[in-house]
């Protein structure tokens, strides 16, 4: 910036001016992230959402800290300043679980069907085209939009769990009670739709995605709480060849056996049906539905 040597006095005062001039302009202007969420879970209405839900405004700073919010950022702070991203978690899982955050709990699952049983067929068949479209809608939900909204589906893992549990069969009934494209149990259909307050049609191909997309959600929140300090990460590359190194292999195991024979507190994880996991996680990245 130039500067003029004739008249000084005017000068400084126009250079006070602006400088007063600028400090309200920028203890005026507030963080794009202000709104920050809340540090534990929130039960609320309808947590299963297409869009996540934003705090009004923020409180006050003696309000937000005793909520467990961070203190509101300090007016001299630049308005450009974003918080940090989240660090990505590269150690294992926690030895010794903490306790569940989540204590509403899916029923256990069925016993096995009796060998030789064939399963049956309901209803008219989904094309693939609209499998597919119910596949990705699902997967680009926010299902925890208030207490877990980093939580995300790979929509390879949507595909390939469609493809393990149903073949993409969308009117298929399996011998123990499974329904439809994510063969999810009546049981547990009922206990989620109650969970998330929704009123998901198990029969109804693109509700049964979302009920399958559901699950996979409880389950990252519930196993992330306890073992892997709620990051929530399904990242394959963090999984090494211990199939309980990592969130991704826990959640799929879980899926197909139950949280409770993977998660419990006080024992170490566990995955109690590897060949589930080895198949689940080959199709993520081999399965022909892929290129559907």
């Amino acid at each position: 910036m130039r500067r003029r040597t004739g008249r000084m006095g005017a000068a400084v005062l126009a250079g006070l001016l602006l400088v007063a001039l600028g400090g309200c302009a920028g203890q005026g202007t507030r963080p794009e992230d202000a709104a920050i969420p809340l540090a534990g879970p929130v039960e609320v209405s309808g947590e299963a959402s297409a869009a996540p839900v934003e705090l009004d405004a923020p409180a006050t700073p003696a309000a937000s800290e005793g909520m467990g919010l961070a203190p509101t950022p300090s007016r001299s702070a630049s308005p450009s300043a974003k918080p940090r991203p989240k660090p990505k978690r590269t150690a294992g899982p926690r030895p010794v679980p903490k306790p569940p955050i989540e204590t509403q709990v899916p029923p256990p699952p069925p016993k096995p069907a009796p060998t030789g049983c064939k399963p049956s067929y309901r209803g008219t068949q989904a094309t693939r085209a609209q499998v597919k479209a119910a596949l990705t809608d699902a997967a680009e939900r926010t299902y925890w939009p208030v207490s877990a909204p980093d939580i995300s589906i790979p929509l390879s893992l949507m595909k390939a769990t469609a493809w393990q549990e149903s073949g993409w069969q969308s009117n298929i009934v399996a011998c123990d009670g499974g329904i439809g494209l994510m063969q999810v149990m009546p049981a547990t259909a009922e206990w989620m739709n109650q969970r998330f307050e929704q009123s998901y049609d198990i029969d109804d191909y693109g509700d049964n995605a979302y009920l399958g997309g559901t699950y996979l959600a409880w389950l990252t929140k519930y196993i992330g709480d306890m073992y892997f300090d709620s990051d929530y990460s399904l990242d394959a590359s963090l999984c090494t060849s211990e199939l309980n190194s990592c969130l991704l292999n826990a959640v799929i195991s879980a899926y197909n056996y139950g949280h409770g024979a993977v998660a419990q507190e006080g024992e170490p994880l566990a995955i109690p049906n590897p060949q589930y996991v080895r198949n689940v996680r080959a199709l993520m990245t081999e399965c022909v539905c892929l290129d559907y």
